[in-house]
């Protein structure tokens, strides 16, 4: 097979949660250049429909969905319409997040209302649409994770900023490589691959002094990430490039985990 059709998507179903988020349209939109279907999914359909309709409109293919990670019979419906209106899903992109939890200080509800999306909705999410791939015997699933699931965070970027991270993020992406592992294993027997990756900062071209400079000395590339630099990553884990890679944690971060 040559390296063209290795990473070729064309007639894949994708579905993408969290699909209109800072990572969520690049991914989709990556996924539906390299010639898949892409879904888009999230709690709010019109923004999900919105951005389809701008991937469309480059003659991609694209459509929308909604469901509510915190929800477990809401997961099961979106699940059952997916499939039976494309017969199967190829790929799932885990990158639906839940924010409520702002600093160590918050209560101890914030971090619970976290726990319900983050990670028994990853867990419930996972499961539904894994054990149909597992029953068809292929299917790709892609979990977007973040450094900082894979390093403790350096409190000193935040500086200056009255910024901070949240420790809820940290555990529960921390947690998603882990699971990640884990339904590898656990999949791997009936054909299905399961991986994560985990981006760096993405620069919106609005970051201020001290945060953008402090962030930076750490990066090895010396500068946060670019729209289109999680694209490849994605592309090469929902492809047939990647058909012997399973379990594995893809780091794109410039280097700052070094």
């Amino acid at each position: 097979m040559d390296i063209k059709t290795l990473f070729d998507l064309t007639g894949r179903v994708i579905v993408v949660t969290g699909g209109t988020g800072f990572y969520g349209k690049p991914i989709s939109e990556g996924l539906a250049e390299a010639g898949g279907h892409v879904v888009i999914a999230s709690r709010n359909q019109q923004r999900c429909e919105d951005w389809a309709d701008v991937l469309r409109g480059r003659g991609l293919e694209a459509s929308s969905d909604a469901y509510d990670q915190s929800s477990d019979a809401s997961i099961s419906s979106f699940c059952e319409r997916v499939w039976n209106q494309f017969g199967a899903v190829d790929v799932l992109v885990n990158n639906s997040v839940s924010r409520p939890m702002t600093s160590y200080q918050d209560g101890v509800e914030a971090w619970r209302e976290s726990m319900v999306t983050n990670g028994t909705g990853l867990f419930a999410i996972s499961q539904v649409f894994l054990d149909r791939m597992m029953d068809r015997g292929s299917g790709s699933m892609i979990n977007i994770g973040s450094i900082q699931g894979v390093v403790a965070p350096d409190f000193t970027n935040y500086e200056g900023t009255g910024m901070t991270t949240p420790p809820d993020y940290q555990f529960h992406k921390h947690g998603m490589v882990g699971l990640t592992k884990y339904l590898a294993a656990w999949a791997g027997p009936s054909g299905v691959r399961v991986n994560a990756v985990s981006p760096g900062g993405l620069g919106l071209g609005d970051e201020k002094e001290p945060f953008l400079s402090q962030y930076c000395r750490r990066v090895y590339l010396g500068r946060m990430a670019k729209y289109d630099e999680i694209k490849g990553a994605v592309v090469l884990l929902a492809s047939e490039a990647s058909a012997y890679i399973t379990g594995q944690n893809l780091v794109v971060d410039g280097g700052y985990t070094c």
